[in-house]
């Protein structure tokens, strides 16, 4: 009974003084705000990182060219190395253990034109198997297959991007455009991909949705190479059966090559599941960050609880000389006060969590940041505004509990 008597009480003393309790809620309402909507930007971050990293495969092993220049190109040919080859990804599938599939692909930079428009992008030579190691899928007609591949068709997919600019609203299937002096006919579309805003290894920053692709042995037969000195492929993908092993196949994965390149260090080796874990440790990280700076106006929101609380105490000296003259324990005016407290930080939570979720929502919306809640975040924000309320609460609560009757009767 005497916990309800208390809630009544806390309940009155909000009301009676509206304006104030809600300044007083201020610093809790925005602290769980910014909590809840820090948390998840961060989420969003993480969830958008984790799927790039799998679309390049997490039981992958990524072979780059590296990006040389000409005189180093020279070099490299004049020390007995062509660069990455065919040969190389037949000799990984047939040496190397416990390895699946591998998926050479080619790469040049031109421009793809229909009628009046045009588009740079990066022209991709696959081989069938490249959609099977990769979380790649067509949206719209089929991707390039063995027939394809087989006949050097000249067919393309076009990535998201590219038929935005080229095609707009009319219907891109079946259409030709022009790479080079070459027309191919389209296909396939791609589903729009995430964009690598940062540059992993030799993958270096670019939009995947303005990459077109094409049969490896079209793009080998009817594209020139822009140096001569080029690699044959620039890529391999390398998928491994077992995750765990993946450290110890590119391991083996490098002896191999270094033997076919006489020791030239001229490609590089990305593991994309050693990049997610550590990606993941980071938004780890970054998640605490934000929500410990978040959780700064939490603390200032207690102070706020803390500072009210004493003043209130100072106004409600007389009423509580007067409840313990009639009897009131100490820890009958202690629990009133403390719940006094965390009826305000309780408020305060509940509009924070309101106000928190629909600021994530409307950034997400917006912007082109992505938002993701975790219920999580949400407990987290409101249990803390709570326990702000009872730490911040119980000062003023015991000030009260302390004073003596008498001279709060008499008090002015």
């Amino acid at each position: 009974m005497q916990f309800e008597e208390n809630i009544k009480v806390s309940i009155q003393a909000l009301l009676d003084h509206k304006f104030r309790s809600l300044l007083t809620m201020l610093g809790i309402i925005f602290g769980v705000a910014s909590v809840i909507a820090m948390l998840s930007i961060g989420e969003g971050a993480k969830r958008e990182a984790i799927a790039k990293y799998q679309d390049l495969g997490v039981n992958n092993i990524i072979v780059r060219d590296k990006n040389l220049t000409t005189e180093e190109l020279e070099e490299v040919r004049a020390k007995f190395s062509q660069g990455l080859s065919i040969n190389d990804a037949q000799v990984i599938k047939e040496i190397v253990p416990g390895v699946v599939d591998v998926a050479p692909q080619a790469e040049k930079e031109s421009e793809v034109k229909y009628a009046d428009k045009s588009s740079k992008s990066t022209i991709i030579g696959i081989t069938p198997q490249f959609i099977q190691l990769l979380n790649y899928e067509a949206e719209r007609g089929e991707f390039i297959n063995a027939d394809h591949h087989d006949r050097q068709l000249k067919v393309c997919v076009l990535g998201a991007g590219v038929v935005k600019t080229l095609f707009g609203s009319e219907d891109a299937m079946g259409k030709l455009v022009k790479i080079d002096d070459q027309w191919l006919e389209v296909v396939g579309i791609m589903k729009s991909k995430a964009v690598f805003t940062e540059t992993v290894g030799e993958l270096a920053s670019r939009d995947l949705n303005n990459d077109v692709y094409v049969p490896l042995t079209t793009f080998q037969k009817r594209f020139v190479p822009e140096n001569l000195l080029n690699s044959e492929i620039k890529q391999i993908t390398i998928k491994v059966a077992n995750s765990e092993k993946l450290v110890e196949t590119s391991a083996l994965i490098r002896s191999i090559l270094d033997r076919h390149h006489f020791n030239n260090q001229d490609y590089s080796i990305v593991i994309p599941f050693e990049l997610l874990k550590q990606e993941e440790k980071e938004r780890r990280i970054y998640n605490f960050l934000l929500g410990a700076i978040a959780a700064i106006s939490l603390i200032v929101g207690g102070i706020g609880i803390m500072n009210i609380m004493l003043a209130t105490v100072m106004e409600r000296t007389r009423e509580i000389g007067i409840r313990r003259a009639i009897g009131a324990r100490k820890s009958d005016i202690m629990s009133q006060f403390v719940t006094e407290a965390v009826a305000i930080s309780i408020t305060g939570g509940i509009i924070g969590v309101v106000l928190g979720v629909s600021l994530s929502l409307f950034i997400s919306l917006f912007t082109d940041v992505n938002t993701f809640i975790r219920l999580y975040s949400v407990l987290i924000a409101f249990g803390f505004s709570v326990l702000v309320g009872i730490s911040f609460g119980y000062l003023p609560a015991k000030n009260a509990a302390n004073l003596k009757p008498i001279e709060s009767i008499r008090y002015e």
